[in-house]
């Protein structure tokens, strides 16, 4: 962590700026550290990701032609994904407390205290592979992938 990034946490933790403006200026610093580590780390390879993910949902043709058919298209930037995740570090303890008690509720074990950066990166290069295509009964086409 560069020592800008650390001075925006501290005015940060000490309410001189709110969320909305460390967040503002900790994306103008990240050009300048990923060319950093750009240079510093030239032999580690870089796989390339999708920029969206999508969901998309097709009517059967037979209700198109009818005109009652809802079409879905979502296209959600990775940044998007990324820049929430990096979110969930600047929540209370409470909160993310609160996120753990009701996930456990629903069954799925997660602390968000245990994720890492490096998990981040994980989960953006597992969502590029990501495809899910189903037909539903009434013959609508889901799909969700990245693109």
């Amino acid at each position: 962590m560069s020592e800008s990034q650390k001075k925006i946490l501290e005015l940060l933790e000490s309410k001189k700026i709110n969320v909305d403006e460390a967040y503002r200026l900790l994306s103008i610093l990240e050009p300048e550290a990923k060319a950093r580590e750009g240079a510093a780390g030239a032999e580690r390879p870089v796989k390339a990701t999708g920029k969206y993910l999508r969901v998309t949902v097709q009517p059967d043709p037979e209700h198109e032609r009818a005109g009652d058919v809802d079409r879905v298209n979502v296209r959600v930037p990775m940044s998007l994904i990324r820049s929430g995740m990096k979110f969930s570090a600047l929540l209370p303890e409470e909160a993310r407390d609160k996120v753990g008690d009701a996930l456990r509720d629903k069954g799925i074990d997660f602390d968000m205290r245990n994720l890492k950066p490096e998990d981040f990166d994980e989960l953006i290069e597992a969502l590029s592979e990501l495809e899910v295509d189903v037909r539903s009964s009434d013959g609508e086409m889901v799909r969700v992938f990245v693109e």
